[in-house]
Order: C-alpha cells, then structure tokens, then sequence
C-alpha cells in the first residue's frame, strides 16, 4: 500500500487511461464552514464547474473520479463535513439539512452559474435539501439510490456493521480486507485506492478512517442501550434516514431525476413512495448496487448529462 505522501491525483491518470480519455486538471480546494471548520473540494476539468457531486456516508470526493472521467465536463466534487478533508461536527449531527447549510456558502463561493447538482445516498438527501433551500445553486437534481423514509434496517444496514469496526488499523491492508469481506469496493485494486484515499495515518503510525461514521457506528455498537435509541438521533446512519422526509425534495423546483440502481437500497415500496410523491420526476433503472457512480460510471455519467440538457 502507499503511503500518505502519495500524490492523490496520481491514480486520475491510469483511471483516465482506462476510460481511452485525457487525464484532467485536478486541484484541492480549501474554504471554511460558518462555523470556521475547514470544508474541502475537488476541481476537476478546466473552466468552472458545471456539475456538483456530493458523496454518500463514509465516501469522500474521490468516489466520484470515474464519473467525472465519462463526463468530461469540468465539476466539483466536495468532501461533505465529518468526510475526507473537511472537518467533523462537534454535535454528530449528519442530517441532511444541516449538511447543506453547511456547504452551501461554498458552494456558492466555487462555483459560477446553477449547477447540475448530484447526490448519492446521504449525498442525494444533502442535494435535495440543497436545492430546496438554494434553487438559484441548482438547475437540474440528480438523487442516486436513495429516497426520504428508506428503511434503516434494509440495505442500509450492511454499511453500519461496516462502519462499526475498529477505529483504527495496523495497515491498510487490513482496511482493504475488511471492506472485500463485506463486498465492498469492488475488485482488491479498486479497493486498496479507495482505503488509501479515504484513511490517513496517525502520529502514532495506526490508520484510521477519514469519516467520523466510524468513530460514531463504533461507539453505538458498544453501548446497546444507544443503539437501540439511534434511530430517533441524528449522531447515526439510522437516525439519519429516519429524519429524512419528504418536504425539502416537495421544495424543489428543478427538474428531479432519481438513479435506481437493481441492487440498492430502493425497495419497490421506496419506489412507488417516490413516484407517488413526485411523479414528474425522470426514473432511470441500472444494473448496479448502491454505488453507481463506482459500478457503473459511464453510464451514470449519460444520465447526468441527459439531465443537463432536459
């Protein structure tokens, strides 16, 4: 495995390379959020963006790099609070609407016009909320794999045992074992550059998570008395979800298309909330799990830029 001194765009070429496209301009960006926490970016292409990605729990901006690579249009990919570069909140409090305020100065900082705005997962509540709260950001809306109300103890499920492991590593190789043990991260090259861009190494020479969900799955899991109180907090993935209704996406003025990937965490039942609620919204099925922008990028990357255009 690398190690931290490794030039994080040095993966973009081989990616590039892979996808018969040029490697593009790449540069991390820094601001701060109202409350003076650092908040981090990626910007990627030349020219300013027209495409604003926003990751799910325990992701970081990276997870988008293929996406972007198929999209060829310069985005930006932002590091949510409490992931990748940008810094934890004190309160644990991950709830879509305080996300979005969160990032929407920034947002408005690094970018030039109204954005195609892209959420996957905890992301996509983040968008909606967004959008809801900042129409003159966002132009067109994209939801991946996931609704308002979608039920805790689903697919989501699988991602919390995950997060709740230890919070700190011998190597990453270790990191890399668990998240194949658990199906995630696709093949073991996939996986070991998205542990090597989503931990980082401590003084004391263990790894640990960038994200603050394993610092929070962690602590639930050893106390059983707060876990079966999580879903009525916003310091937890199922609490997260359960706080998550359907006003801010019944706000939204902009065009809403929603990714439903076959093997996600939609269930029909997600779906047919979904349509009943808004049934103007475009509806595109994939052959994918949760992370479509992972599996199958090329083809997320169409449906972005058909929502560019409708």
């Amino acid at each position: 495995m690398t190690d931290d001194t490794f030039d994080e765009f040095s993966f973009l070429p081989v990616q590039a390379a892979e996808a018969g496209v040029p490697a593009p301009a790449a540069e991390r960006l820094f601001t701060f959020m109202p409350d003076g926490r650092p908040l981090s970016a990626l910007r990627l292409g030349d020219g300013a963006p027209e495409v604003t990605l926003l990751h799910g729990a325990g992701l970081n901006a990276h997870t988008w790099d293929r996406t972007v690579l198929a999209l060829g249009r310069p985005a930006l990919a932002l590091d949510l609070p409490g992931h990748g570069d940008s810094g934890w909140r004190d309160d644990a409090d991950y709830t879509a609407r305080t996300l979005a305020a969160d990032i929407a100065p920034a947002v408005a900082q690094w970018v030039g016009t109204p954005q195609v705005v892209v959420g996957q997962s905890l992301g996509g509540l983040t968008a909606a909320a967004l959008a809801a709260a900042h129409p003159e950001l966002v132009r067109a809306l994209v939801i991946v794999d996931i609704a308002p109300g979608l039920d805790p103890a689903g697919g989501a499920a699988q991602i919390r045992r995950f997060f709740a492991g230890p919070t700190h590593w011998t190597s990453r190789d270790e990191m890399v074992e668990r998240a194949l043990s658990f199906g995630l991260g696709g093949d073991r090259t996939a996986a070991e550059r998205g542990v090597f861009l989503n931990s980082r190494v401590r003084e004391d020479g263990r790894v640990e998570w960038k994200h603050h969900f394993a610092r929070i799955a962690n602590a639930l899991a050893a106390d059983p008395d707060a876990a079966a109180a999580a879903s009525a907090r916003q310091d937890s993935l199922a609490g997260i979800l359960a706080a998550s209704g359907w006003d801010d996406l019944a706000a939204v003025t902009a065009p809403v298309t929603l990714v439903r990937g076959t093997r996600g965490y939609l269930s029909d039942a997600d779906l047919a909330a979904f349509t009943d609620r808004l049934p103007d919204a475009a509806v595109v099925t994939v052959d994918s799990g949760h992370n479509v922008q992972e599996e199958l990028p090329i083809e997320l990357a169409r449906i972005i830029r058909d929502a560019a255009i409708a």
